[in-house]
């Protein structure tokens, strides 16, 4: 079994791969796809369940915080597991999770309890965390240091592929196309036949979740049955094994700010795709299927993004061109939120092929040099996800005391700000002294 180690020449070539490492890089690459449906999937969530449940948008935006909340409680239970276990036992459990959450939505549909819907989102979030937590630091320290970022944007490069299914499968699958108004809600009400009308909206999300389930279910079996390299400080003696030391992370200013870097950047994103079906119904008066349409439009930018980004790093450095991008995207973003209309769709919509480098940069960036504090630090920045679940209610809030999902629209503006701040100051690596260097 080959052993991985972050301890590579200066006078070497920069390798992608450590050799003998091509097939657990294309299993756990594969589960950037996987978890990038559920996450967009959510987006077509909160449309359906503001219409099966009838909710105000700041309950709708609920969805993302229990989402959310699973990533946040469950990051740091994963880092200590996969610490003591490795990689392959944190991946394992978390694709069991997953799978048992989304086979949770069958019985809460058949309730037609909301609530149950947030736990089994909240149990596929957790699983999730699992997932993120151990696949971007498997891939980080799967090679080189000095191609960690390539190496994870390529690996991130499959996340945009998952995100532009979950949103089309909603879109085809769980949209009906169904939008009444009120004069009709008014008929159905006088015929008896409202409920029965909700509850056959509601039913509509549970096909497409048992299926993912499945194959999230078949996945973990794959890995469990793939023999993975030895990583650093995993194929040493207990005794012997360096341990991580979160007290020692705080004296690292460039992962500190990397934290709050992703909290922001998570929050833009699932803010900006959580409403921009919203938006565009608002603002262009575009039927439900067509608004799911440009979602999944945002998410194919989102994807080419991804990839163009991954080849201009051979050129540029990627803090430089995260910067770049962030700097962009203030400029669009400020479009969205005073041009509403059809420059501020496509300026919304625009945003999603320079916001695509940002979380893999982010991470691969606040992990560097952290030593055996790679994978403790890791899951603190997956931890950062929870701003996924303080964006959308805050957004939802704006527009209810404002009434306008334009206005809304600077609260990602605001956390592209500070993205660009860290893109050009606060990602510089300051190693404190004795606290040792690589990963």
């Amino acid at each position: 079994m080959p052993t991985v180690r972050g301890d590579a020449k200066k006078d070497d070539p920069p390798r992608l791969l450590a050799a003998g490492t091509a097939l657990p890089f294309v299993l756990v690459t594969a589960l950037f796809l996987l978890w990038g449906i559920p996450n967009n999937l959510n987006d077509i969530l909160i449309k359906q369940f503001m219409k099966s449940f009838e909710l105000t948008r700041f309950k709708a935006g609920l969805i993302q915080s229990a989402f959310y909340m699973g990533y946040f409680l469950l990051s740091m239970p994963a880092a200590l597991l996969m610490r003591k276990y490795g990689y392959k036992a944190g991946l394992v459990t978390g694709l069991f999770l997953y799978s048992a959450g989304t086979f949770l939505f069958w019985p809460a549909a058949l309730v037609r309890d909301y609530s149950f819907f947030l736990f089994a989102l909240f149990v596929i979030a957790s699983g999730l965390a699992f997932l993120e937590t151990g696949s971007n630091s498997f891939i980080a320290v799967l090679g080189d240091p000095r191609t960690s970022e390539r190496r994870l944007n390529l690996s991130q490069a499959f996340n945009p592929v998952g995100a532009v299914t979950g949103a089309l499968i909603g879109t085809v699958f769980i949209f009906s196309g169904i939008e009444l108004d009120p004069h009709q809600v008014s008929a159905l009400r006088a015929a008896g036949k409202y409920q029965a009308y909700l509850r056959s909206e509601t039913l509509r999300v549970v096909t497409p979740y048992l299926i993912l389930g499945s194959v999230v279910f078949i996945w973990a079996f794959l890995i469990l049955k793939t023999k993975f390299p030895k990583i650093a400080d995993e194929g040493e003696a207990p005794d012997r094994r360096p341990h991580g030391n979160s007290a020692t992370l705080l004296r690292y200013p460039h992962f500190v700010q990397g934290v709050v870097a992703q909290f922001f950047y998570v929050g833009a994103q699932v803010g900006t795709w959580s409403y921009f079906i919203q938006y565009i119904q608002d603002y262009t008066h575009r039927p439900e299927k067509v608004a799911g349409l440009f979602l999944t439009g945002t998410l194919v930018a989102f994807g080419i993004g991804r990839f163009t980004a991954t080849y201009l790093m051979k050129f540029i450095q990627p803090n430089r061109l995260m910067g770049i991008f962030g700097i962009i995207n203030i400029a669009l973003v400020s479009a969205g939120v005073l041009l509403p209309g059809r420059v501020g769709v496509w300026a919304v919509f625009t945003t999603s092929f320079f916001m695509s480098l940002m979380f893999p940069t982010i991470f691969a960036l606040g992990i560097k040099g952290l030593g055996p504090n790679t994978k403790l630090g890791g899951s603190v920045i997956i931890m950062a996800i929870i701003g996924g679940a303080v964006a959308p209610p805050a957004m939802g809030l704006i527009y209810q005391f404002t009434h306008s999902m334009a206005t809304a629209m600077a609260v990602p503006l605001v956390c592209y700000v500070f993205i660009t701040y860290y893109s050009f100051y606060g990602s510089r690596v300051r190693v404190p002294e004795a606290a040792g260097a690589g990963y």
